[in-house]
């Protein structure tokens, strides 16, 4: 798989990043709707009780919404509630105190867009994980099929519906390989939670994991 289509994330699941890693190229939707309940503004983590969703609120102005014009809301302190979350979840993983002071910045700072938030998390964790991979913004809705993402050697493969929390689509390349999970004795393995939840469990390892 050489060039994939991707809609941006908070924080991420493992089969998004997975792309990130073994692609050779990755284009970033910006010219897409905002649609509700999606990873664009969701993570998935592993809790005592099992699957929380953390939803970052946003503010939608206009009718148009898209993804590059979607601000970050302040509504509910949700900030301190997600960093919260996370401690309570991965407090006594084995990576937690080690990568604590790496992620915390992300609920201290403000972001007005949604998808510069993103991109910086994105660019964290990339960098935590130890992965370099080669990304770049949509120019236009008509990129995803104009010919500057199709040449005669290779074609994009548009996974924006396929990674989604509800209802995903096929994605033949994606296998949820079991690893160590804190609550797994409780649970069960749980896959494609968020890209923290291997980071906080595998540690430097989260790199073979993907």
């Amino acid at each position: 798989m050489k060039e994939v289509l991707l809609s941006t994330t908070y924080f991420g699941p493992v089969q998004w990043y997975q792309k990130l890693h073994r692609v050779e190229h990755v284009w970033m939707e910006q010219w897409e709707s905002f649609q509700k309940q999606t990873y664009r503004n969701r993570c998935l983590i592993a809790t005592t009780q099992g699957i929380q969703a953390l939803t970052v609120p946003v503010d939608r102005l206009s009718t148009v919404n898209y993804i590059k014009d979607i601000r970050v809301s302040d509504h509910g302190n949700w900030r301190h509630l997600h960093w919260n979350a996370l401690k309570s979840a991965y407090g006594e993983s084995p990576f937690f105190d080690y990568y604590q002071d790496d992620i915390r910045p992300f609920f201290e700072q403000r972001w007005d867009y949604l998808l510069d938030f993103n991109e910086a998390i994105r660019a964290k964790m990339c960098e935590l994980i130890d992965i370099q991979p080669k990304v770049s913004l949509t120019d236009s809705w008509s990129d995803i099929s104009h010919s500057s993402l199709h040449t005669p050697h290779s074609s994009i493969i548009d996974l924006r519906e396929a990674i989604r929390p509800k209802h995903p689509g096929a994605d033949p390349d994606f296998e949820a390989k079991p690893y160590y999970q804190v609550y797994r004795q409780k649970h069960g393995f749980l896959p494609n939670l968020s890209i923290l939840d291997v980071l906080f469990n595998m540690g430097p390892e989260s790199i073979f994991y993907l």
